[in-house]
Parts: structure tokens; sequence; C-alpha cells
């Protein structure tokens, strides 16, 4: 007999619209255990007796994944809604901030300018200078080169060092160009610094000074060399104390010389006199005894036997 109505036999027959809700809440559950991170909802809580709450709908739920359900569920996404809506029309309201729109302007470039780099040296202020020449022929309409100062640290061309920087110039639609130059402190006085753009010749100046270390005023000078040929001898140290320099005017005088406890030093009386190569009170020393002469006495001989 054919059933033309129905579920297929051993199939288990249709699923109810029930089984379809559940089946449905599941797969949002696995859903969202795979996409939600629960330590970031402000809604989400823990209670004292081991289950979970919604701060928000205030429902109490057994599992995570039954507060997932819950979460895309249509009552807990309502009140999602209202505390949106009461807290936008809470708020103040604020001026929103004007942004300009740049519009990024995209050029072809037309390759490197030509340029031109001079060492100068200034003898009165011992002075060591640069004078920059770029030549821009087909810089565009009303435009102005640009230059600025690069740490070396902030590019990423070459290896850091610490003792160069660098000068860029850029002008489109020619390339930027950049000059490595020392990590010396540039003088940026008015008469020391300055800047030109010829718009008639198309060429840019830019002219700069290093300022002069200065030597450590208590380092003193090496000795000269010795004109013979020879090292010089080393100074002899210094012998005895150093004399005593007088004391400066409107200075607390010298502090006074130290108290004896036991009164003052007494002095030793000198050593009695010398009489007769001998000191005056002492028995006399005996005299020594006459030197040997000759050869010492050899033993007899045996007698003959």
């Amino acid at each position: 007999m054919d059933r033309e109505w129905g579920s297929k036999p051993g199939s288990g027959g249709a699923a109810s619209a029930q089984n379809e809700a559940i089946d449905r809440r599941e797969r949002l559950r696995r859903l969202a255990l795979e996409t939600i991170d629960l330590a970031k909802d402000p809604y989400f809580m823990r209670n004292h007796l081991g289950s979970y709450e919604c701060k928000l709908c205030l429902t109490l739920h057994n599992n995570e994944g039954n507060y997932l359900a819950h979460t895309q569920g249509k009552r807990h996404q309502t009140n999602l809604a209202k505390r949106a809506a009461r807290e936008a029309k809470d708020a103040p309201a604020q001026p929103q901030p004007h942004k300009r729109k740049l519009a990024l302007k995209k050029s072809v470039k037309i390759g490197r300018p030509g340029y031109r780099v001079t060492k100068q040296f200034d003898p009165e202020t011992k002075q060591r200078s640069l004078l920059f020449q770029i030549e821009y022929p087909e810089i565009e309409d009303n435009a102005k080169p640009r230059h600025r100062f690069m740490s070396s640290f902030e590019q990423r061309v070459q290896a850091c060092d610490k003792r160069y920087q660098y000068l860029l110039f850029a002008a489109e639609p020619y390339e930027t160009v950049g000059f490595k130059i020392p990590s010396t402190e540039i003088d940026k006085a008015a008469n020391k610094f300055f800047t030109h753009w010829d718009p008639d010749s198309k060429m840019f100046t830019l002219q700069l000074y290093f300022k002069v270390k200065l030597q450590e005023p208590n380092k003193p000078p090496p000795p000269p060399p010795p004109s013979n040929g020879l090292s010089a001898p080393p100074p002899p140290p210094p012998q005895g104390l150093p004399p005593r320099m007088p004391p400066a005017p409107g200075s607390q005088p010298p502090p006074p010389p130290p108290s004896f406890t036991n009164g003052p030093p007494r002095h030793m009386p000198p050593p009695p006199p010398m009489v007769g190569g001998q000191m005056g009170g002492y028995p006399a020393r005996p005299p020594p005894p006459p030197p040997m002469q000759g050869f010492p006495a050899q033993p007899p001989p045996p007698p003959p036997r």
C-alpha cells in the first residue's frame, strides 16, 4: 500500500513545531559558543548558586549555552534596543567635530631632480656650511618645494646611525630626494639658515651652518713634543705639603691649635758629653784583642813505628 501523506516508514515521523524550535535554539547555542566571548558581555553574571543570570532581562540560566540561546532570543534583543534608545535620549547633545576630508592626490612621478651640493667653511667663525641647489624644471604650477630634517631612526632604507641625519626635498611630480649629513646641531640664526625659491629658473636653494663644538675648559692642553726627538721626562712628583693659601677677605680665621690634656709637652734633657771617647756615667768598653800574626801552628807529626 503506497503512502501519499505523512512520513516514510522508519523515518521517525515529522518534527513538530516544538521540536523544530528546540533544534533551532541548540544550533544557535553552538554557534554563539564559537563566536561570542562571555568575558566581554556586560550583562552576563554568575551567582553564588552556580547558575547564570542576565542582568538586563533578570533571567536565570542553568549553563552558558542556555544563556547564549537567550541572548539570541526576541526578549533580550528587544531589551537591548530599549536600553540603547534610553541612553541616546539621556546623553547630552555634543557638537560633532568637523573633520576635513583631504583628497589624496595621485600623480605620476617623473624621476629625480637635478641637484648640486657645495661644501663651505667660514674662517672667521670656524663654521662649516652646506649649500644645496635643487632644480625642478617640470614642477607643477603654483607649487613650491618643501624640505624637512629626518632622524636616522625614522628612515628604513639604511642602518640606523646616530652620527648622521637626513635632509629631504620634495616637490610634485618629482621623487623625494634625501641627503645624509652629520648629526651636528644646526645654527638656526637668520643669517646662518635660509631658503630661496626662484620661480623663473625653477631652482630651490638652501644653505645651513653647523654650530662649532666648544672645547672642554678644564682639560689641559697636551705638552709640546721635544725638539731633539727624545721623549720628555715625566714631571717630578710633588713633595711635601702644598703652600697654604692666604685666607680670602671676609672669611673666618683658621682654628686654634689643639690643646693638650696632660699639660704642655716636656723637653728631653740633652745627652751627657763624651769624655775620653766614652759617654760620661757609663763603664769603659774593654780593648779589642790584638790581631793574629803569621800562620796558625800545625800539630806535630806522629812518631815512627
